[in-house]
């Protein structure tokens, strides 16, 4: 049972409060035992040994100031699936087998881009075909962009625990 608790996810918070990255208990537990970061939110369990107790955190925040440079979040195919949550950007409908379409097409110039790329069913693809969207007369739901890091662990990776919200800025 302990080794499963050990690999769960926890949220990595900066001095500042700021989203960093995402860890596993175990090396929370080694930042932690060695005063380099503060568990803010735990669960009511513990790893007890014989002269320690920690409880198993939720979110940790670095005790100094990491700077950290720009996350490059990996354009593929992947990551536009999941910043578009699996939804069609044309009709709206999910559950279905998605593809991922260029808004304005490579022959018309358009280019591998966050911002050129959305998800879509195979139908409105087909219907859409080798144009722009007014002329296929199709709408996009929301404009494309490119996710922030926050975003990219709000959205991708999910929130695993409601005590990590606040720190997503999710309410």
């Amino acid at each position: 049972m302990l080794d499963g608790r050990l690999k769960e996810q926890v949220l990595v918070l900066n001095q500042n409060y700021e989203p960093v990255s995402i860890c596993d208990v175990k090396r929370a537990i080694i930042l932690t035992y060695l005063g380099k970061a503060e568990i803010i939110e735990n669960d009511s369990t513990f790893l007890r040994s014989v002269s320690v107790s920690i409880p198993f955190p939720l979110v940790l925040r670095i005790l100094v100031y990491v700077r950290i440079p720009l996350k490059r979040i990996v354009l593929s195919k992947k990551n536009i699936l999941k910043r578009d949550r699996y939804t069609c950007q044309y009709c709206g409908s999910n559950g279905v087998s998605m593809t991922v379409d260029h808004v304005i097409p490579k022959n018309l110039g358009g280019e591998d881009s966050w911002e050129n790329l959305v998800c879509a069913c195979i139908e409105c693809n087909n219907r859409k075909g080798n144009n722009i969207p007014e002329k296929a007369n199709m709408n996009l739901l929301s404009k494309p962009k490119k996710p922030s890091h926050i975003s990219f662990i709000r959205h991708f990776v999910g929130v695993r625990n409601e005590k990590w919200k606040p720190y997503l800025f999710i309410n």
